[in-house]
């Protein structure tokens, strides 16, 4: 199924939703009430490519500091809040692009309003988030006594429901699970149902293996289904890695352009140099050089032009030496050591021919 056009919503200076390209998001680990590490911390994230960074809103020292952090960074700011409705308030105040509540779990229907009402009156989007494992008892036995997609849906459309009933329309919904083809079905399942724009990742995922292996699985199936309009790999680790994540997600399905695509061949017996190494080395290298190209990394000279045919220029190791070679073409032999200096200094000096 591809998705019809969801409602374009404004988060700070990023639009999502409508013809939009999907954006990528990512949350803080630090204390939010530690400035300067959450300041440090987003801005490594923004170099990285992230385009809308979270911050957990614990307490009111954290939502007191939104307002100081905001200052500081140059992409739209999300307050996380759960259980107290008035964090939520004084994080609108202080300035948050949006916020990420719980309708649910913040007190009643007086204490939604207040926010609701605080958000109208700057124009801050909401986010709506149900996670699988804060499902309502209520909607796990109407659905057979377990968590389903289906009761994820439906406490989502009860929240948004809520909020429309405020008269307020600037939402933005989360739905997610640590089950992939269960996070997959709901997603399928609400997509035909509302017309707001989705935030989209597999909560909980894991360490930076296991992780990447379910989000890319589980956001590779939604996405190519037309359904996402912001996307987060959730991931045990530096959150750095989970905006190159979701860089390299986008753009194997297509919706992302830009940035060097570095591919390589997965060793074999006739591998005489250490190419594991030498590729990793070239994928640290092309991160700050602004191409739109494909770069190979080959293991050997016997295959390697061959291989390296689809890519616009490689490099392929040998005993000692190795080859430059551009769209299948030897250009030049260069010693071992020499490789990654020649592969870069062509990089920097690229023409397109």
């Amino acid at each position: 199924m591809f998705r019809e056009e969801t409602k374009v919503i404004r988060i700070g200076n990023v639009a999502i939703g409508g013809q939009n390209p999907v954006a990528i998001q990512s949350m803080c680990n630090t204390k939010t009430e530690d400035v300067r590490a959450t300041v440090d911390q987003i801005l490594r994230l923004e170099a990285a490519g992230c385009q809308i960074i979270r911050v957990a809103v614990p307490t009111m020292e954290a939502a007191r500091a939104v307002g100081d952090i905001k200052k500081q960074i140059h992409i739209p700011l999300v307050g996380d809040i759960h259980f107290d409705y008035r964090l939520a308030i004084e994080a609108v105040n202080q300035g948050v692009d949006k916020i990420r509540i719980n309708p649910g779990n913040i007190g009643g229907a007086e204490r939604v309003a207040a926010v609701v009402k605080a958000c109208k009156a700057r124009h801050v989007p909401i986010r709506v988030g149900v996670n699988s494992g804060s499902l309502e008892k209520p909607l796990i036995e109407k659905y057979g006594g377990h968590v389903t997609a289906e009761g994820i849906v439906e406490s989502a459309l009860d929240k948004v429901r809520m909020i429309e009933a405020l008269d307020y329309d600037q939402i933005v919904i989360s739905i997610k699970s640590s089950d992939v083809m269960m996070c997959v079905k709901a997603h399928e399942l609400i997509a035909q149902k509302t017309p707001y724009p989705l935030h989209v990742g597999i909560t909980e995922a894991g360490t930076l293996i296991s992780g990447n292996i379910k989000s890319s699985v589980g956001l590779g199936i939604i996405l190519y289904e037309g359904i996402g309009n912001t996307i987060r790999v959730s991931l045990t680790g530096d959150p750095v890695e989970e905006v190159k994540s979701a860089k390299l997600i986008l753009k194997a399905l297509g919706m992302r352009k830009g940035g060097i695509e570095v591919v390589s061949c997965p060793t074999c017996g006739r591998t005489q140099i250490d190419l594991i190494g030498l590729a990793n080395q070239v994928e640290n290298m092309v991160q700050d050089i602004p191409l739109n190209i494909k770069v190979a990394v080959m293991g050997c000279v016997v295959n390697g032009p061959g291989e390296a045919k689809e890519a616009d220029i490689g490099i392929a190791g040998g005993k000692g030496e190795g080859l430059l070679i551009k769209h299948g073409e030897i250009i030049k032999k260069v010693p071992e050591s020499a490789l990654l200096d020649t592969l870069r200094e062509e990089l920097l000096n690229w023409k397109e021919a």
